[in-house]
């Protein structure tokens, strides 16, 4: 069942759909977690990319996010909801930035974002708790994205 507030979403707006992650965000169980599941075919068909245009479709996602988080939240009423993930797509996007190929780098990437966002650990936590608005919800996914970046590269150069 829907909560109520996610019902004044217009899913024919596709800020809304987008912000909501297809859906994903209407999870009853961790729609982070799901909208981070949403994200990973969106990066397998941006992953042939070169990593300057790979980048440029993230800055361009995160740009738009800020738009498209805020027009959510202006719909739902309430400040960075749960159902909101669009923000877990480009995350999860910075997180896989020049991954190796391969199910294993995937799988890595979604924990390492996982536990980045779901932790925030400074400074993460300041950002969460000081910035609001579509800015705020995707900012700190951002820095968790960055967070677990530098960490998938670290592993990388660790292991490939």
């Amino acid at each position: 069942m829907i909560k109520p507030e996610l019902k004044r979403l217009n899913l024919k707006n596709p800020l809304h759909l987008l912000a909501v992650g297809f859906g994903a965000g209407f999870s009853p169980w961790a729609p982070g977690t799901m909208g981070t599941l949403v994200a990973i075919p969106l990066y397998l068909l941006a992953s042939g990319l070169s990593t300057p245009w790979f980048i440029a479709l993230l800055v361009l996602g995160f740009l738009a996010g800020i738009r498209i988080c805020q027009s959510a939240t202006d719909a739902i009423g309430m400040p960075d909801h749960g159902a909101i993930v669009w923000d877990e797509v480009i995350g999860f996007g910075i997180t896989m930035i020049a991954a190796p190929a391969g199910w294993e780098w995937l799988l890595a990437g979604f924990a390492l974002f996982r536990l980045f966002d779901v932790l925030k650990p400074w400074p993460i936590s300041w950002f969460d708790r000081r910035i609001h608005g579509g800015l705020g919800i995707m900012l700190d996914d951002v820095i968790a994205g960055f967070f677990a970046l530098f960490c998938m590269q670290l592993l990388a150069h660790w292991l490939v």
